[in-house]
C-alpha cells in the first residue's frame, strides 16, 4: 500500500503534472506546425523549384517485384522532417524568449525604495535638530 501511495504523490505533484500538461501541447503544436509545413509552406516551395514534391523524391535501391514494394530511400520525406524540426525549434525559441523578456521586465519593475540605512536616519536625525536648535 506504501508504494501506491507514494506513486499517488509523485503523480500529484506540480512539476509532473506541468510536464505532462507541456508534453500534449507540444504535441499538438508540433502536429500543427507540421500541417503548416506540408500545406503551406512546401507547396510555393516546390513550385519555385520547379513543381517538385518533397515527398516524391527518393532514391530507388531495390525495384519493385511482383507484390513485394520497392525500397526507397526517402530522403524528401527526411528533408521535409528537418524543415518541420527547424520551424518548430524556431517557434519554441521565440516562445521562449518571449517568456525570458516577461520575466526580466518583472525583475526590473521598480520595488520599493529601499529604507535608508540606520546611520543616515540617525544622521538625517541630528541636522532636523540642529536646524530646529538654530531657529
Amino acid at each position: 500500500m506504501s508504494m501506491m501511495k507514494e506513486f499517488k504523490e509523485f503523480a500529484m505533484r506540480g512539476n509532473v503534472v506541468d510536464m505532462a500538461v507541456g508534453i500534449v501541447i507540444g504535441a499538438a503544436f508540433g502536429t500543427i506546425v507540421k500541417s503548416f509545413v506540408a500545406d503551406v509552406l512546401s507547396p510555393p516551395i516546390g513550385v519555385l523549384l520547379g513543381g517538385v514534391d518533397f515527398n516524391e523524391l527518393l532514391i530507388v535501391v531495390k525495384e519493385a517485384v511482383g507484390e513485394t514494394p520497392a525500397v526507397t530511400i526517402n530522403y524528401g520525406a527526411f528533408i521535409m522532417t528537418i524543415f518541420d524540426f527547424i520551424i518548430i525549434a524556431f517557434a519554441i525559441f521565440m516562445v521562449v524568449k518571449g517568456m525570458n523578456n516577461m520575466k526580466k521586465k518583472e525583475e526590473e519593475a521598480p520595488a520599493e525604495p529601499a529604507a535608508p540605512p540606520a546611520d543616515e536616519v540617525l544622521l538625517t536625525e541630528i541636522r532636523d535638530l540642529l536646524k530646529g536648535q538654530k531657529d
